[in-house]
């Protein structure tokens, strides 16, 4: 073997686990951030009610862990044959089980969540998007019970393109430089203001999945020590946060300077794993690993729980503040409920069928 192919061989750290039990604590922070987000008109007059502001960010928080781990598999498994059929089997087994629950239940509840009769919403909603993860690329009206599918669309693009040129890219700088692509298309797109693009858009939101992608590129071709790691980690989050709190609010460079940070902790947390110390053991076991293993049903489920008790919305209405907050810890503990079943009943067991793949 050459120099050179000694060079750009891809493999995985002999210090980097296949599993890291921190992550599962941050994928809770960050679905804990975005309940929080949609709750917080109930919020206003509390001092948790800016944070909740900023919960919209934590779908680029989850763009990062997945554009990481998702992209760890794909580097781990090229050289493996069925590359692409376990991969989009795996994909579908964790994606499609409670996105297809979650579509029938809203299109069968119309009157309820989408407005017209069944056969109606049928008719008219554009269920054919959703099949066809494509909902976010269109200026549709989205029911709000299926808003949060928007992120998922972004997801199964990008992996649609991204999961070919692993395989067949054989080059990292190669990769690389697709990266560093899909990292300047999106503050110069949003800085346009151009009519075609939607809101959630998947060209306007690579930013999160795009740097998590290059932090595994990163560590699974650059054999540097886990403290330069640990350091870059640290030093990405410190000024990704102090960008977007500065000089990137308010500019097309927010979403830019939030996933430089986000990636940074993530890249930290990585790096850290296994360490004793107060961060990384709340990360690691505890509520917020809880509400990780949940995250995905919660987040397909919370704005339809919010819609079906409305009931308990408006009997609070009378009290203010305090009828507020109580709403609020009402939804968090329905939606944990329903997810939590949703998980322990449904997702766990489909995803037994994995090992088959």
């Amino acid at each position: 073997m050459s120099h050179a192919q000694k060079f750009i061989q891809v493999s995985r750290p002999s210090w980097l686990p296949n599993y890291l039990p921190e992550l599962d604590g941050v994928r809770g922070l960050a679905i804990l951030w975005v309940v929080l987000y949609h709750c917080n008109p109930r919020l206003e007059g509390t001092w948790i009610h800016y944070a909740s502001l900023w919960g919209w960010s934590g779908v680029l928080l989850f763009f990062c862990l997945s554009g990481f781990l998702i992209t760890s598999i794909l580097l781990t498994t090229r050289e493996k044959p069925k590359y692409f059929h376990n991969f989009h089997a795996r994909r579908a087994l964790r994606i499609w089980p409670v996105y297809l629950l979650v579509l029938a239940f809203v299109y069968l509840n119309a009157p309820w969540y989408i407005g017209p009769t069944v056969w109606d919403a049928i008719r008219t909603a554009p269920w054919w998007a959703y099949f066809l993860f494509i909902q976010n690329l269109f200026h549709l009206t989205l029911p709000p019970a299926l808003g949060p599918t928007w992120a998922l669309a972004i997801e199964e693009q990008y992996y649609f393109l991204w999961a070919p040129l692993v395989r067949w890219v054989r080059s990292p700088w190669l990769l690389t430089l697709a990266l560093v692509a899909a990292l300047v298309v999106p503050p110069w797109l949003r800085s346009g203001h151009h009519a075609w693009l939607t809101p959630t858009h998947t060209l306007i939101h690579l930013d999160g999945i795009a740097w998590g992608s290059l932090l595994a590129v990163g560590l699974h071709t650059l054999k540097w020590p886990r403290r330069v790691w640990l350091w870059l980690g640290l030093g990405g989050f410190v000024a990704g946060i102090a960008a977007a709190a500065t000089i990137a609010g308010g500019t097309p460079f927010l979403d830019s300077a939030l996933a430089v940070g986000y990636s940074g902790m993530v890249l930290a947390l990585i790096a850290s794993t296994g360490a004793r110390n107060p961060v990384n053991a709340v990360l690691r076991s505890g509520p917020l690993a809880f509400y990780g293993r949940i995250s995905y049903g919660l987040y397909m489920t919370h704005i339809s729980v919010f819609i079906y008790f409305g009931w308990f919305d408006l009997k609070m209405d009378p009290y203010g503040i305090p009828g507020n907050l109580a709403v609020v810890a009402f939804r968090l503990v329905i939606c944990t409920a329903v997810a939590a079943a949703l998980w322990y009943g449904f997702e766990s067991q489909i995803l037994k069928l994995k090992r088959y793949f």
